[in-house]
């Protein structure tokens, strides 16, 4: 028999949580980095917990609101398996946001809004595309200064 122990947890999520394989289910990794850093030795490694809710409520907010980079405390109970290379099993039964990550940015490619137009900005390209906010497709300005003469040309019929 693997020995349970019921504890708190600070760590890092890892991964996108997953849904679980039965109903009102999530599973997730976290990572936990050992508390006082000074006392340790420098390689010793981070431990990986792989984690798994039953509660629906918390599964919920797992796959809908938790992602990788956000810190979470999780309360359950841990096992450690009988291979001491596999990761501990932790039965998560309370979850709260420690702190969440930052929300990604993305610095490449800008989409601007003219009305019911919307251009997309690729750093890459000097050629600017274009669509209605619903999705039609107008065309593809030469450069930033042509959107204007793009949309103009399209509400006239004329297709460019």
């Amino acid at each position: 028999m693997n020995p349970q122990t019921y504890l708190a947890i600070d760590g890092y999520v890892d991964a996108i949580p997953a849904p679980g394989l039965g109903w009102g289910t999530a599973t997730f990794d976290l990572i936990h980095s050992p508390a006082d850093a000074d006392t340790i030795a420098p390689d010793t490694p981070d431990t990986v917990y792989a984690c798994t809710t039953a509660d629906p409520v918390l599964a919920d907010v797992l796959l809908r609101e938790i992602q990788p980079g956000d810190l979470l405390r999780v309360t359950g109970i841990l096992v450690q398996p009988d291979d001491p290379e596999a990761p501990a099993r932790f039965t998560v039964d309370a979850l709260e946001v420690l702190e969440a990550a930052p929300a990604p940015v993305l610095y490449d490619l800008v989409l601007e809004r003219w009305g019911t137009y919307v251009a997309v900005f690729d750093a890459d390209r000097d050629q600017v595309p274009v669509f209605t906010v619903s999705g039609r497709w107008v065309g593809e300005a030469a450069s930033p200064d042509a959107i204007s003469d793009l949309i103009d040309a399209y509400e006239e019929g004329d297709p460019r």
